[in-house]
């Protein structure tokens, strides 16, 4: 079976195979180092809580679009409710050490209504 790995219309990567064309489910490589780019809070910052929640919340979406086409994906459920879980956890240390920057990558990623 030939597999092809051709660029997403959203930036994401698509597998074609045997006719079929699937979204792939990780973030490329340059999509993380964009992300990381902006929400960095200095040159070298890969760890910072902005920056881990910033890469978590663009696993998360694409993960989900991943699940409204696969609804019987449950390991990959899993992943999902393990990642938001994180998510949470970081943003309740962020708001608790650091409420300015909190409010400021909520806004940005525009997590809150």
């Amino acid at each position: 079976m030939q597999t092809d790995v051709a660029p997403g219309r959203r930036g994401g990567r698509q597998v074609v195979a045997a006719g079929r064309v699937e979204k792939a489910m990780t973030i490329t490589a340059e999509q993380k180092k964009r992300i990381v780019e902006e929400h960095r809070r200095h040159d070298g910052d890969t760890g910072s809580a902005e920056v881990q929640i910033a890469l978590l919340t663009a696993r998360i979406n694409d993960l989900t679009d991943h699940l409204q086409t696969h609804k019987k994906d449950h390991a990959s459920r899993r992943g999902l409710l393990k990642m938001v879980s994180k998510r949470s956890s970081l943003l309740k240390y962020l708001s608790t050490t650091a409420p300015d920057r909190y409010r400021n990558i909520i806004r940005k990623l525009g997590l809150r209504k």
